[in-house]
């Protein structure tokens, strides 16, 4: 009675999109009109050696028409991923599968050897369209292990930018970088990271604002400076380029929301911004007057129009300075992005949680538009009354 696993996620799955196990059976049992496939399913937090010992589900499927059952995991994996990315910047978990069948053969219920998989992670992102089911992660994005999809080169003014997430953990292929290495024209500076096998230590944080803590020493007049992950002296994907920009007449307006990988991009939109305060009321109309007196009078500050129910709504809409088309990516995640937040200060944690209003965005390329320039509309995430 020969089960195999014949399809197997990654090491490190994006839980929005398929995590798929597909099992097959050798063996004549499969012809039984009660044969199943059998998939226990176990998550956890911690060491990759801290599952528990029974099962968090159990899946089962009949085969399918070529014999086999597929099973996505993502639904579930995905489900215990509650925290948002400003509360919880390494949300990894680990899962492992244990496979076998189970048929009735007219008296009592038979059940097969079971076959156990590897320890894979998952993280809280999403594949796109035309990525391949269970492509590894590395091969997603050019900057890999940092967790972002660019472009290569971005701008940045002489305060904070922000912080982008670096995956610390093994990933399948390659090597567990151990540092951030920052280029300018003024040298190179090493930022070192500690990497852990806990779920809780798979993805660090790394500065790549000027004025954000732990930004190394090398802003003396420069006007570039480039990051990139390192293990040893070997250098892992490609660099990404800041150039440094001087502010404009208008008042910066710094974005971050939670890109594919589960990790924080950042924008600065620095030309002209609007920011609108609209009051929503409902009103009624008491009864007025002595009702239970004497007579029948009413006061000169009586009013038979009232407000019961007073809030209001804000927004800001911003717009990029001219940009290249490389950032068409990630203003597409932007757009879909669950987490959004409007940056004051991040170093003393001042920000504002923010919703995008904007629903169609008519993306340009440089061939077609010598300058493009985008425009995003946000609610604010909370009102203006405090009310729980």
């Amino acid at each position: 009675m020969a089960l195999s696993i014949t399809q197997t996620p990654p090491l490190v799955n994006l839980a929005q999109s398929p995590i798929a196990f597909t099992l097959s059976d050798s063996t004549g049992v499969i012809l039984s009109s009660s044969f199943q496939y059998v998939l226990d399913l176990y998550y956890w937090s911690g060491l990759d050696t801290a599952s528990g010992s029974s099962a968090n589900y159990t899946l089962v499927k009949y085969p399918n028409e070529s014999g086999v059952g597929i099973f996505d995991a993502s639904r579930i994996l995905n489900s215990t991923l509650t925290d948002l990315l400003e509360a919880n910047t390494s949300n990894v978990k680990y899962f492992a599968v244990d496979a076998y069948f189970q048929y009735f053969d007219g008296t009592s219920y038979v059940t097969g050897s079971h076959e156990k998989s590897s320890t894979y992670k998952y993280i809280d992102g999403y594949s796109l369209f035309q990525e391949p089911i269970s492509q590894p992660i590395w091969e997603k994005t050019q900057y890999w292990p940092l967790m972002t999809d660019g472009p290569t080169t971005q701008s940045a003014f002489d305060f904070n930018t922000g912080y982008g997430g670096v995956y610390v953990g093994d990933y399948g292929s390659g090597s567990v970088p151990d540092k951030i290495v920052y280029t300018s024209e003024n040298g190179s500076y090493d930022y070192m990271l500690t990497s852990s096998v806990s779920s809780s230590g798979q993805i660090e944080q790394y500065p790549i604002g000027i004025q954000e803590n732990g930004f190394p020493p090398i802003t003396s007049s420069i006007s570039f400076y480039s990051v990139q992950p390192y293990n040893g002296g070997v250098a892992l994907g490609n660099p990404i380029r800041y150039e440094l920009t001087c502010n404009q007449k208008y008042p910066n307006i710094r974005i971050k929301w939670k890109n594919r990988y589960g990790q924080f991009d950042n924008f600065n939109f620095n030309m002209v911004n609007k920011q609108t305060f609209n009051v929503n009321r409902q009103v009624y109309q008491p009864q007025i007057g002595t009702w239970g007196g004497t007579s029948l009078s009413y006061q000169n500050y009586n009013s038979n129009n009232l407000n019961y129910l007073v809030d209001a709504a804000e927004s800001i809409s911003v717009n990029t300075d001219w940009v290249s088309e490389d950032y068409n990516d990630i203003f597409k995640q932007l757009l879909v992005s669950d987490e959004i937040y409007w940056v004051y200060d991040e170093a003393n944690g001042d920000l504002r949680p923010i919703t995008i209003k904007t629903n169609s965005v008519t993306f340009k390329t440089g061939v077609v538009d010598k300058t493009i320039q985008y425009a995003f509309d946000f609610d604010y995430g909370q009102t203006y009354k405090l009310i729980i």
